[in-house]
């Protein structure tokens, strides 16, 4: 994979949360990147993928994917042509040109009754549309382009896009009791240390490096706490009364779509191979926050 800054490296889907911070940790970072957003290039179109690969990148990072969970049941046609047909066009076009790989999963691959954390080679299983529109995604990307990195990452936030810790903020500013769900498990992770982690892979240059990896925050927690944490987090950043939070049951929080009870994903290979420390996702709680508070923009780089 490309390590130097010559390379060229084409960023799918640049205006999401993460892709914001791949571009701006990229551009920090000297790197020479083409960032491509839903409106420039629609992974869906394969003529409209193909055109802009074969521009002549060594990388393609796509973080393109429809992401909302309970839409997808209702919209599957879409989950499945963005997260399935998108994914393996760009998979195509990547191998054709031999540019390499890197794609972003989801612990909702899984079911989340293995009891423990999920290892790469544990079976997928997933409860839903979504889940099972990224399995095929992943499918679709082993299947046409054996140069390829999939990382498999759960509950990302940051100061981008919406995410819980957005819902949460908002929720506690319009009422003051806020129930959430305290019994699924699964693993916070902030967007920048996600993207931290992409250009991680994206500097190997070692070829042993190809494969599934989990990508996540180091520490399990469920909703409830994980709210709990932002709360107390903002408290003392701002002083804002935080609050009164309920703990409930999934069932008594019905949505369209079934979530694993335990999706928590065992990172340590991916730590291993990429030499990678684990990412700290309560101090990412306290960097989105501040940077909530202080209003940050994120500029843009060279976009297609």
């Amino acid at each position: 994979m490309p390590a130097g800054r010559q390379d060229k490296i084409l960023l799918l889907g640049g205006g999401g949360q993460l892709g914001c911070e791949v571009e701006q940790l990229a551009r920090a970072r000297g790197l020479s990147m083409t960032v491509a957003t839903r409106e420039t290039v629609d992974i869906t179109h394969r003529l409209a993928v193909r055109s802009v690969i074969d521009q002549g990148y060594s990388l393609v990072i796509n973080t393109a994917a429809f992401t909302a969970v309970d839409r997808a049941e209702m919209e599957e046609g879409r989950a499945l042509a963005v997260n399935r047909d998108g994914a393996g066009f760009v998979a195509e076009a990547c191998r054709d040109t031999g540019a390499a790989m890197v794609h972003l999963s989801t612990d909702y691959v899984f079911d989340g009754t293995k009891g423990s954390a999920y290892v790469e080679t544990d079976p997928v299983s997933p409860l839903g549309v979504y889940g099972r529109s990224k399995a095929a995604g992943e499918d679709s990307v082993r299947q046409a382009c054996p140069r390829h990195v999939i990382l498999r990452t759960s509950w990302v936030f940051g100061a981008q896009g919406s995410n819980f810790v957005k819902t949460m903020l908002r929720l506690g500013r319009e009422r003051g009791e806020v129930s959430v769900v305290a019994d699924q498990l699964g693993c916070p992770t902030p967007a920048l240390g996600l993207a931290t982690a992409v250009l991680a892979v994206a500097a190997s240059s070692s070829d042993d490096d190809w494969g599934t990896y989990h990508c996540c925050g180091n520490e399990r927690t469920t909703w409830f706490d994980f709210a709990q944490a932002i709360f107390a987090e903002q408290s003392a950043l701002t002083g804002e009364t935080a609050p009164k939070l309920h703990p409930i049951a999934t069932e008594d929080y019905p949505t369209a779509a079934k979530r694993p009870p335990d999706s928590t994903l065992d990172c340590l290979a991916f730590q291993a191979r990429f030499r990678q420390q684990p990412i700290d996702w309560r101090q990412g709680l306290r960097d989105v926050l501040r940077e909530l508070q202080g209003g940050r923009q994120v500029a843009s780089a060279g976009r297609a």
